[in-house]
């Protein structure tokens, strides 16, 4: 497997592929939030530390050795507030685009809550702001499409659609981090407390069902708390690439971020190698596993 030649001429890297060390499972991961490259021409007028807020700080570090285990890892560099690889191409509010977009949109509940495509507004301990003074125009939507979203889209489909060649299946893992005060920022006042992990499958719908509780009980025998789409169920990625009833099994990891990292400063706490050592004890259970459908399927 290797990066189409378009993109590695960019100068910027969108995306970083590590592939498989040794052998080679059919398992890709990803981590579409962890970039901190944040392009010059961003244009955002919140402060640094408030705009990094939106990142999923750390997570391609937690999970990097993926590829001694046989699987792929990309992470995009670039911040998911720029441009976010979690949503779909058309999830736009024409309203917030200056000019006329040339295709029919189709903006989300997400877009509507300013986190769609292009991120409207970020928010703390419950207070939205917005990212910018004016409207993007549609070159500078173009742009992001074209130089961002789409070169991590063509890079994550050829990982994908290479395992399903080589062994006829593949396991997706999509990697991500949550702020403590989500159901806050949802504006959930009757809701559980945060579950150190929320495992996603889109209600059962992109994953063989013992494929995410193997995860889940794997992180709960190490003594963290798990939950099942609750409050996150996955979003484009995992509803795009999980058909499991193709061998395509696809499942969202949210972390809770207080669990490895300090949300204000953005760095690391003590938490943080600890989880790195669970992760690569999942990492040989989950290799194990797939070894184990490869060998009875």
């Amino acid at each position: 497997m290797s990066l189409p030649d378009f993109l590695q001429a960019l100068p910027d890297q969108p995306v970083l592929v590590h592939l498989p060390q040794g052998r080679v499972l059919p398992i890709v991961c990803d981590s579409p939030h962890s970039g901190t490259a944040y392009p010059e021409d961003f244009g955002a007028v919140v402060p640094m530390s408030l705009l990094r807020r939106g990142e999923d700080t750390h997570v391609a570090a937690l999970w990097d050795r993926w590829p001694e285990f046989g699987a792929s890892l990309l992470e995009a560099t670039f911040p998911r507030t720029y441009i976010d690889p979690n949503r779909n191409e058309s999830d736009l509010d024409p309203a917030q685009i200056e000019g006329e977009w040339p295709v029919p949109l189709a903006p989300s509940v997400k877009t509507q809550q300013g986190l769609g495509l292009i991120w409207q507004r970020i928010s703390k301990a419950g207070v939205a702001t917005p990212l910018y003074e004016r409207k993007r125009t549609v070159a500078e939507v173009q742009h992001r499409i074209a130089n961002y979203w789409r070169p991590y889209h063509v890079a994550l489909a050829q990982a994908i659609d290479d395992s399903v060649s080589r062994f006829g299946r593949v396991w997706h893992l999509n990697l991500h981090s949550m702020p403590n005060d989500v159901y806050q920022r949802l504006g959930r006042t009757d809701a559980p407390p945060l579950a150190d992990f929320v495992l996603g499958d889109r209600d059962g719908t992109t994953c063989a069902p013992e494929f995410i509780h193997l995860i889940g009980d794997t992180l709960q025998g190490f003594g963290y708390s798990v939950a099942y789409n609750e409050p996150y169920k996955g979003v484009e990625l995992i509803g795009r690439i999980g058909q499991p009833q193709l061998g395509r099994h696809s499942l969202q990891i949210e972390i809770r971020r207080p669990v490895y990292m300090d949300e204000d400063t953005r760095e690391t706490n003590a938490g943080f190698e600890p989880l790195r050592a669970h992760f690569a004890q999942l990492m040989q259970v989950v290799a194990d596993y797939v070894e184990q459908q490869m060998a009875t399927n």
